[in-house]
């Protein structure tokens, strides 16, 4: 049922010094994850972190050498914007792509791997940052709070597209 919370906890590892590794299961098939993750008619919907936040902006040429930007706002709070490039794109399966949270933080290389078994999709993405000293102040900014709470939202919109 749309906006049930999903019986699939977020589980979040360290791998060697400088990544985290975020998996996550989704009833759905694979296709409709891809869709709702490469899509900017989906993703202000659910990618927007803790709630409270939108995203007025959201801006994806799918394709290597093209460019992403999200901005997110929230009443109170000074705005956000996110952006990046599209490394490599292989569908529904796997997309690889450079992240900036802003001047003050340093690029990362995401990579998201799709597999799906029995109608269930299991998301991998493995973020890598330039040094371990930024991975562990990224932790500490309550990132993976804000990563369950969107991907709770994706429940709901992957059950609407079904």
């Amino acid at each position: 049922m749309p906006g049930a919370v999903s019986p699939h906890a977020l589980m979040v590892e360290t791998q060697g010094d400088r990544e985290l590794v975020l998996t996550r299961k989704f009833n759905a098939p694979r296709r409709l994850v891809w869709q709702a993750w490469t899509d900017p008619a989906h993703l202000p919907h659910w990618l927007t972190g803790p709630d409270g936040w939108t995203m007025p902006i959201c801006e994806m040429d799918l394709r290597p050498g093209g460019a992403w930007r999200y901005v997110y706002e929230k009443p109170g709070t000074p705005g956000m914007t996110l952006s990046g490039s599209i490394v490599e794109v292989v569908p529904p399966s796997r997309l690889v792509t450079t992240e900036r949270w802003g001047p003050e933080w340093p690029e990362t290389v995401n990579t998201l791997v799709l597999t799906e078994a029995d109608g269930v999709t299991t998301a991998v993405q493995t973020v890598r940052w330039a040094t371990p000293k930024h991975r562990d102040e990224a932790m500490k900014t309550g990132m993976t709070k804000g990563v369950e709470a969107s991907f709770q939202r994706l429940e709901a919109v992957l059950a609407g597209m079904r």
